[in-house]
């Protein structure tokens, strides 16, 4: 009798064991579907998109390579009276400081996109505070503006990302809605992309120089207007008191 209760004490031990080592794997390896997309339950996630009950979305264009094309676009926003936030690399101030000034001077958000475009997820903690900082200082020194929108470089993260840009003052922003501009798509294929994807609450993402955005660009502004979208820079779409971020969206919600 004592022989059998020791061994079902010692399988129940075993047992509890097993529950206890699933539960960790699951904890840390992302297993569960529950998760989504965006990985394990104590991975943090970016600002993908932002829950709107009013018509409202975000336009933004990323400035890394180029110029040429930067006119066109402030030409455009300017003649619908649309603002919008432009994400810059450091570098791409330091070649460009004059088209920086108009940018800031035409009334749109200056966002920080890194000092040197690195794949910002695989760098360390030092690294990255350095990436951030000279950034925000040339932002400072060319527009006056104290920039707190950080996007990363190929919209690559970690979680000491996000918790260091989060400790500098910032919000790391991704988008929801991806033009694909970048791979020199028509102004249709662009307006047609965009335009299938978007509803309240999304960030569209945009590139400065790509070679048919302008194109595309007027054409989605006159259909989200007729569509009763009022288009804002991020910083005025985000939610302004409490928040989180829905980890299997990257959603950013109010708390209620």
């Amino acid at each position: 009798m004592r022989k059998q209760q020791y061994k079902n004490i010692i399988a129940w031990i075993v047992s509890l064991a097993t529950m206890v080592a699933v539960f960790y794997s699951m904890l840390y390896t992302g297993l569960p579907k529950s998760v989504g997309a965006f990985g394990r339950l104590d991975r943090l996630v970016p600002i993908y998109r932002v829950e709107c009950s009013e018509k409202k979305v975000a336009i933004s264009f990323d400035a890394a390579w180029g110029s040429d094309i930067t006119p066109q676009l402030l030409n455009i926003l300017k003649k619908h009276n649309i603002k919008t936030t432009f994400f810059l690399v450091k570098f791409w101030m330091e070649k460009y400081p004059d088209m920086t000034r108009l940018i800031a001077k035409e009334g749109h958000e200056i966002g920080n996109h890194s000092a040197t475009h690195p794949q910002m997820g695989r760098i360390q903690r030092e690294k990255i505070i350095s990436e951030i900082k000279e950034t925000h200082d040339k932002i400072k020194e060319l527009t006056g503006q104290n920039a707190k929108l950080f996007r990363p470089p190929f919209g690559d993260y970690s979680n000491i990302l996000i918790t260091t840009a989060n400790e500098m003052g910032y919000l790391v922003i991704q988008w929801d809605v991806d033009s694909l501009d970048w791979k020199d798509l028509s102004a249709g294929a662009i307006y047609d992309r965009v335009m299938k994807q978007i509803k309240p609450g999304s960030i569209v993402l945009f590139h400065n120089n790509g070679k048919h955005t302008a194109e595309a660009l007027e054409p989605i502004i006159v259909e989200l207007k007729k569509r009763g979208y009022e288009i804002v820079p991020i910083s005025e779409l985000l939610i302004k008191g409490d928040y989180y971020i829905d980890k299997s969206t990257g959603e950013m919600r109010s708390v209620k």
